[in-house]
């Protein structure tokens, strides 16, 4: 509907009118009481109009700025440029403390644990905790952490560090190296703990790795067990035969040590610290610049000195005890195992060859390796023997033994004790007592007259 044009001139007359001059008219003309005020706008209005006058401002200050573009560009670039300072800044204060807190909670984690043990050990330092009902079923201490292996040890925290971390290269190491010769021929490469390592270890052997009692076949390094356990089952035997494993201690590395320490119970940190304690990598001399550096030339293994080690290699040994067992029985044989001396007889004679086809397999399949240099298949008719001990009949001392020892006392009686040191042993009687206690130990009976030698030669000196 088109607007009136009186409307339209009413309008802009009520716009032009001043509002006193307004209400005084309708006063006048009695459209309004004369005693009362012209009453306030709605609270709704008055902020209304509050806003509209606000942006009303807005833009005519934006206005007056545009007239000039490129004066408002630059104050807007300064404006922005200003606030993202600020906003930086406080970002940077923010990132700052949040750092600070970071570095101080590490610190002080790391001042009750390990946190770092050298590069490819460090993986399982944080990682899952020990099973405490598995070890207290097994006897075994409890230990969750760190300090709890350090205050086991009987050592500080920082001591533990010293003896677990892992270089590659290092001027000072943790063990004395040396080789000694082989009754086979060549040499054998001890690694011998200097004493704080083997200190610790010995804790870790009595406390930890014997009362974890091997598979039954196990008569290496095992209380009440001996190399006369180890022969006693394949005495009077059709064929015995004997399979050796080469490299033993070098082919058990570091994380299968840490492996068996977790399925003992133990946290992923305690076990690789006690895999570290327990494990060395084979070292060679360097010198660079006037020092000498003792560099790995390989991944950490079992080191043959360490009184660890053989107890180690029996619970880790404990599957391939238990196949090779069942193995045997199956096929007819007797089987046990004196470190790294397999030995299997029968009464039959029988299935030798099938026995080795399967040995083989199960030596290669439990990570392994035969060394085919020394398996021997020794018969009835010929000297059957089981880490030295001869067991044709019972067990008993090699007659070259026995005739070696006899002479030697004998002579001894008649020339002295230091006539008969030949090889300049610092404590021969010593020496000469213990191979008699050993022939004593194989067999008493035949070892009888050697004792009561050795009795009389000891009791003129």
């Amino acid at each position: 509907m088109t607007d009136d044009p009186k409307r339209r001139l009413y309008r802009a007359l009520l716009a032009r009118t001043d509002e006193q001059l307004l209400l005084e008219r309708m006063r006048l003309h009695g459209f309004w009481p004369k005693d009362q005020p012209i009453p306030p706008d709605p609270p709704e209005e008055a902020n209304e109009r509050t806003q509209i006058e606000g942006e009303i401002e807005k833009l005519r200050r934006k206005s007056s700025r545009v007239r000039d573009p490129d004066k408002a560009l630059a104050e807007e670039r300064v404006r922005r440029w200003e606030e993202s300072k600020k906003r930086r800044a406080l970002a940077r204060v923010e990132r700052e403390a949040k750092r600070d807190e970071r570095r101080q909670a590490y610190r002080s984690h790391a001042a009750t644990t390990i946190v770092h043990a050298g590069s490819g050990v460090s993986v399982g330092l944080s990682g899952a905790p020990a099973d405490e009902a598995k070890l207290l079923a097994l006897g075994l201490p409890v230990l969750d952490s760190a300090q709890d292996l350090a205050n086991a040890l009987g050592i500080t925290l920082s001591k533990l560090r010293w003896l677990t971390f892992h270089r590659r290269s290092a001027t000072l190491v943790h063990y004395h190296r040396y080789e000694i010769p082989k009754r086979s021929g060549g040499n054998r490469r001890i690694s011998a703990p200097k004493r704080a390592l083997a200190a610790a270890q010995q804790v870790v052997l009595e406390q930890i790795l014997e009362r974890v009692t091997p598979e039954v076949p196990a008569n290496g390094f095992v209380k009440k067990r001996s190399i006369v356990s180890n022969a006693l089952p394949h005495s009077g035997q059709r064929v015995v035969v004997n399979v050796d494993l080469q490299d033993f201690f070098p082919t058990v590395g570091f994380r299968r040590v840490r492996g068996l320490f977790k399925k003992l119970g133990y946290g992923d940190l305690v076990a690789t610290l006690l895999a570290l304690l327990c494990t060395e990598p084979p070292r060679a001399p360097a010198d660079l610049d006037g020092r000498r550096y003792f560099v790995a030339l390989g991944e950490r293994v079992l080191p043959q000195g360490a009184c660890t080690s053989p107890a180690i290699t029996n619970l880790v040994c404990r599957r391939l005890d238990r196949r090779l067992s069942g193995l045997a029985r199956t096929l007819g044989f007797n089987y046990t195992r004196y470190a790294d001396d397999l030995t299997f007889s029968s009464a039959r004679g029988d299935g030798v060859a099938r026995l080795l086809y399967l040995v083989r397999r199960v030596v290669d399949g439990e990570g392994f390796r035969e060394n085919p240099k020394k398996t021997r298949v020794m018969r009835r008719g010929r000297r059957q023997e089981v880490t030295g001990v001869v067991v044709n009949e019972r067990p008993t001392l090699s007659r070259k033994e026995r005739r070696r020892l006899r002479a030697i006392l004998h002579n001894a009686a008649k020339s002295g004790l230091d006539a008969q040191n030949r090889d300049a042993r610092p404590r021969f009687a010593e020496h000469l007592a213990g191979r008699v206690a050993y022939a004593k130990m194989i067999d008493e009976r035949s070892a009888a007259p050697l004792a009561k030698a050795l009795e009389r030669l000891l009791a003129k000196a």
